[in-house]
């Protein structure tokens, strides 16, 4: 894997007291290998990136400078939690509450909405592709994804509540498209094409508790975990040089490599990486 720091590019380009600017962001992007055409998946943490001017927007205008809306597609994450009463934060907040605030805090819970949820811990970019006029966005209300671009709508189209991140997913559609994942200024541990591997070889189910509008819905699927990404991605950038291209953009580290290499990483190594869980052979 060829990585280059942010001290390689030279202290030219960043638009001064302005922050990037989206001709050099759109530069850096098609250095790092995106094209016009291609389906990529992102996660990014703008801070990384560093001051842009114009912020979220601007980088997502050169993102769809680079891939092109009428041909290339741009996904984003567009998860909740907040709606959830088998969520982390849903656990952390009622760890402190007695029945009768518990009660209350239920029942002020918000129902997902596919048209108006904000995402929750996605960061700025996913949230401004979310809230463009052209995305779509899937339905599943703990983890859906948006999307512009030319296969928006199918990537989008379908959700089911027991596919949280597996193959009938949108996920499962960008394996199919032969979609990259684009990691800027994040690690592998908000990698989510790894979650697509894991559901290929897991056995283990739990159940989910979510309100959709004004009704709960309760369902099972994959017990999903990735505190052991980080060291999946280690070895994946490690055995499979050849598919992970490393490079800057704007004051950011980023990632290029296929959804389909990582899944399938992911189903290979992760038996070994968690020994001790009941695993399909």
């Amino acid at each position: 894997m060829d990585v280059l720091s942010s001290a390689d590019t030279g202290a030219c380009g960043t638009g001064g007291d302005r922050g990037w600017s989206r001709e050099r962001l759109s530069h850096d992007l098609a250095a790092l290998g995106l094209s016009r055409g291609m389906t990529v998946l992102v996660h990014c943490s703008l801070r990384r990136v560093g001051l842009v001017s114009g912020g979220a927007e601007t980088l997502r205008a050169a993102l769809l400078d680079v891939l092109d809306a009428e041909q290339g597609t741009l996904v984003v994450p567009a998860q909740t939690s907040s709606n959830s009463q088998t969520s982390a934060a849903y656990r952390a907040a009622a760890a402190s509450l007695d029945g009768l605030r518990l009660a209350a805090y239920v029942a002020a819970m918000p129902g997902f909405d596919r048209a108006t949820s904000p995402s929750e811990g996605m960061g700025v970019l996913a949230e401004s592709v979310r809230r463009d006029p052209r995305a779509h966005r899937s339905a599943h209300p703990l983890t859906s994804f948006a999307a512009v671009g030319a296969c928006a709508a199918e990537i989008c189209a379908e959700h089911p509540l027991t596919s949280l991140l597996g193959k009938d997913s949108p996920l499962g559609r960008l394996r199919e498209m032969d979609a990259m994942v684009l990691l800027l200024g994040v690690g592998f541990d908000k990698c989510t094409a790894f979650h697509l591997g894991e559901n290929e070889v897991l056995v283990g189910r739990r159940r989910y508790v979510c309100k959709v509008g004004d009704s709960w819905e309760v369902f099972a699927d994959i017990a999903h975990r990735d505190e052991d990404f980080a060291e999946l991605g280690r070895r994946f950038a490690h055995d499979e040089p050849d598919a992970v291209r490393g490079g800057p953009v704007g004051g950011a580290e980023a990632l290029l490599f296929p959804v389909r290499t990582a899944a399938e990483y992911a189903a290979r190594e992760l038996p070994e990486l968690r020994l001790g869980f009941l695993y399909t052979t």
